[in-house]
Order: C-alpha cells, then sequence, then structure tokens
C-alpha cells in the first residue's frame, strides 16, 4: 500500500497541565496519529534554542517522528501553554506570546519538504505574526499540483481575524472547524450564520473548497462536499480529556481522503481516532495497533 507523506505545519509546543507537561500543539499532534495509521508524519515548526527546545526535539525522536524540519530560534524561547481541564474533559488556553513558532523562516529544508508532501495540514493559530503566516504561505504556494491543502481552524483567545480565515480558505481544498468554531468564522467572513449545513455550501462554494468536515464533540461530525454530505452520530466514551481529539479526527479523515475513500469512511474513521484520543490523557496515546486497524479499515 503506498505510503503518503504528511506535514504538519505551524505550532510545537509544550502543554503544561496541572499534573505535568506533554508536547503538544495541533501539527505534531496530527502528524504523531498520521504516523500511528502508517503514513509518514513529519513536523514543521520552531523551537527554541533552550532545554524545553532540545527536551521537544528528544521527544519527537521517542515518538517516532522526525526532528529534521524543526528549526531552532536564537531569541523566542519555546512556545509553552498553559492548559486546565474541567470536570467534562474541556480544556481552556492560556497561550504564551512572543515564542520561536511566532517566526517561522522560509529555508531551502522547508522548500523540499514541500515539493514531497502528500498533503499539508495547517491552522490559524500559528499565523497570529506576520513572519510565520508569510511563512505557511510560502509553503503552500511551493507545494505540488495535486497536494491535499487541510486548513484545520483553531480559534484560541484572540490569535485569528477575518483576513487570516479568508486567506487560509482560499488556500484549502479541506476546512475542518467544530461546531462552536463555524458560527464565529461564518460572520467573521461575511455569512449570516443559520444553520451548519447551509453555512458548510457557502464555504464550499465561495472559497472553491472540495470538502468542509465540522466536527460535533460527542455527537459526532458532518462532511459536506460538492456532490454530498454525510453525518455521524459519534461514539460514546468516557472521556479523559478532549486535548488532541480533533487533531486525531483530522489524521484520520486525511488519511482516508488521500486514498479516494467515501464521505462515510472518512468520517467513520476520524470519529473512532478522535473518539479514541479523547478516552486517554493527552493528545499522543502509545500505538494500539488492534483499534488502528479498525480505524485503517473503516468503511461503510
Amino acid at each position: 500500500m503506498k505510503k503518503f507523506t504528511t506535514v504538519g505545519l505551524g505550532e510545537l509546543l509544550w502543554d503544561v497541565f496541572p499534573e505535568g507537561r506533554q508536547l503538544g500543539g495541533a501539527p505534531a499532534n496530527f502528524a504523531y496519529m498520521t504516523s500511528l495509521l502508517g503514513d509518514e508524519g513529519i513536523v514543521a515548526s520552531r523551537v527554541g534554542a533552550d532545554e524545553l527546545g532540545e527536551e521537544a526535539r528528544q521527544r519527537l525522536e521517542h515518538l517516532g517522528l522526525s526532528a529534521s524540519f524543526l528549526q531552532r530560534d536564537p531569541t523566542y524561547r519555546t512556545g509553552i501553554v498553559q492548559v486546565e481541564v474541567d470536570a467534562k474533559g474541556q480544556p481552556t488556553f492560556q497561550i504564551a506570546e512572543p515564542v520561536a513558532w511566532d517566526s517561522f523562516e522560509w529555508t531551502s529544508a522547508w522548500q523540499a519538504l514541500a515539493q514531497k508532501a502528500d498533503a499539508v495540514c495547517f491552522g490559524s493559530l500559528a499565523q497570529r505574526c506576520a513572519q510565520s503566516q508569510q511563512t505557511i504561505h510560502s509553503f503552500l504556494k511551493a507545494i505540488r499540483p495535486g497536494t491535499t491543502r487541510v486548513f484545520d481552524v483553531n480559534l484560541r483567545q484572540t490569535f485569528y481575524s477575518a483576513q487570516v480565515l479568508a486567506d487560509s480558505a482560499k488556500q484549502a481544498d479541506i476546512i475542518k472547524l467544530n461546531n462552536d468554531e463555524l458560527p464565529t468564522v461564518a460572520r467573521l467572513l461575511g455569512f449570516p450564520f443559520h444553520d451548519e449545513e447551509s453555512a458548510a455550501e457557502w464555504l464550499l462554494n465561495t472559497f472553491h473548497i472540495k470538502l468542509v468536515c465540522i466536527t460535533r464533540g460527542a455527537t459526532g461530525s458532518l462532511l459536506v462536499s460538492e456532490y454530498a454530505k454525510h453525518e455521524h452520530p459519534g461514539i460514546r466514551v468516557h472521556v479523559a480529556d478532549t486535548v488532541g481529539s480533533g487533531d486525531a479526527f483530522t489524521a484520520a479523515l486525511v488519511y482516508h481522503y488521500l486514498r479516494r475513500d467515501s464521505l462515510a469512511s472518512m468520517n467513520e474513521a476520524a470519529n473512532r481516532m478522535g473518539s479514541w484520543v479523547a478516552s486517554q490523557t493527552g493528545a499522543t496515546p502509545a500505538r494500539d495497533e488492534s483499534r488502528l486497524e479498525l480505524i485503517r479499515a473503516a468503511a461503510q
């Protein structure tokens, strides 16, 4: 079976929980879950020339991911996020700034990576500063024709704008966002939100997108393409915390999208993957091959 190369482009950081810290950031979580499924997941990010930066490199390698595309910043520290999780497993975040991933550089190494990628997943958070935003868009312009571009919306604190959302949507083949984010995104982009389906169709038509994915937490997800739609009711699990569950969802979605599987297969696999991570503490659970095989084989 063909092995695809998928890049998580954006923030790499330490999630600091009351009980300790874990390596995180949506692109890294996405790349790790991609690698568990059997594709090559690569993190493209930037850390500080500090102890946490070195620890991040070591942790990536421990997770089986390459640290070759981690830039080292001589000025800014490695990113950290203070995370509080409520009784229902829902997190709130306090994101430090400025940090190393605010100053991505467009390098020959990243250009080479862009040329070999089959899919690139990027978000809104890492575009909060102009330099990283420009570098992300340079990366997207350098990819080969046919490479899948996934815009995983990630509205955090005040680190987003209508301009960033619009510019990113124009670059995307797939937009993925949750049902809390969708009304905000729609209104910022000029669409009076009424319901999920009409907003998804507006995004498809306005930005010439191939697939819009709306996640609904415990109640599943909605996928809308130009030709079809599919709803999934979700998979009930005991939630440990939801950190990284959306990134896991995206990884399984992209895995099946690259293999031209049906919307039903994508939705089933993505909900299986997301619910598994929600049932675990943190965003990078240990390999569970029997569970992963069900996700790879998901079909409706």
